[in-house]
């Protein structure tokens, strides 16, 4: 699944001067020498805006950006404020916590949503359609770092977080052998439904319904896209030692990155939930990430940003040391 949290509710800011950009993955430099670049002006919003949450913000002529100073200003309004509360009543509606919230947002209005921009069909709005983009732009770096070393006939790979399928069929094609696990039913099924749609029979993945704390099994590579926006870094670390301990050569993750600015921004927009109701949205620092990997006995090889007006994402290859 992709970013799917409620970030950004009535207020999004896009970068009026900004166009598709991808970044050029190349070997890991240290954290130290490898820094994300800022603008002055406005900070896109990360990838977490839906249709609902777009609805009267973007009327297609009129776009609202929002100046450093202003983005101070209501960030200390923010400390005035309490985002936890609304955190804490999602949980409660539905009984449970973090993965409680995800699970139930994916299998009902978080599947319909995220369906779409996965999919094929021209019922999305302009944001969806970018966003939808800049997924497939993190697909497609994600399968071109796993094929850089040869053929994936006979590969095993684990999908964790497969959404519906834009990764595992692909891959299936490909001749790996996949197991693709969503902690969403409903994503599990539709993924199945187009693999079958698209696959012969003995190419098919294997579609498993599980968070990612319950996998197992021993694969060449993992890989887990747009999910650890889910997770505070407090479980995105054990979340992200557990992965590493089911691959055996190659562990590929892609995450909301952390700054200065995306967090001020994501603190804004709790300021305005809108009339959804979505998750709750995680940001890491590729710092943390690595600290993480480096404790279980794993290195970055590659790093990359993938970005679109309403798409973030940091895309990072890690190896055993």
């Amino acid at each position: 699944m992709a970013f799917s949290s409620s970030l950004w509710s009535s207020l999004f800011i896009p970068n009026p001067n900004k166009t598709n950009r991808f970044s050029t993955f190349s070997p890991s430099p240290s954290p130290a020498n490898h820094k994300l670049s800022t603008t002055t002006f406005a900070i896109p919003p990360l990838s977490t805006a839906t249709a609902a949450d777009v609805s009267g913000a973007i009327d297609g002529t009129t776009i609202a950006v929002l100046s450093g100073g202003f983005v101070a200003g209501l960030t200390a309004l923010v400390s005035l404020t309490d985002p936890e509360r609304r955190r804490r009543e999602q949980a409660e509606e539905v009984g449970g916590d973090d993965k409680k919230v995800v699970k139930e947002y994916f299998n009902n209005d978080g599947f319909q949503r995220w369906k779409k921009i996965y999919g094929d069909t021209d019922d999305v709005n302009r944001v969806q359609r970018d966003i939808r983009v800049g997924h497939a732009k993190t697909v497609e770096n994600a399968l071109m770092m796993l094929k850089e070393e040869g053929s994936l006939q006979g590969v095993t790979i684990c999908d964790a977080g497969c959404g519906t399928g834009s990764l595992s069929i692909p891959l299936a094609k490909e001749g790996a052998v996949v197991c693709a696990s969503d902690i969403s039913a409903a994503m599990v099924a539709e993924a199945e439904k187009q693999a079958k749609e698209q696959l012969v029979p003995s190419a098919l993945p294997k579609f498993v319904v599980s968070d990612l704390e319950s996998l197992d099994g021993l694969y060449d590579a993992v890989v887990c896209l747009d999910v650890m926006i889910h997770y505070p870094q407090s479980k995105a670390d054990g979340m992200i030692a557990h992965l590493a301990s089911l691959a055996e050569k190659r562990l590929i993750l892609s995450f909301a990155p952390k700054t200065f600015y995306y967090d001020a921004l994501k603190r804004v927009g709790e300021l305005f939930p809108g009339p959804s109701k979505a998750t709750r949205a995680y940001l890491h620092s590729e710092a943390d990430v690595e600290n993480a990997l480096r404790k279980v006995g794993w290195t970055i090889k590659k790093r990359g940003l993938i970005a679109t007006q309403f798409y973030f994402a940091k895309l990072i290859e890690a190896v055993p040391m």
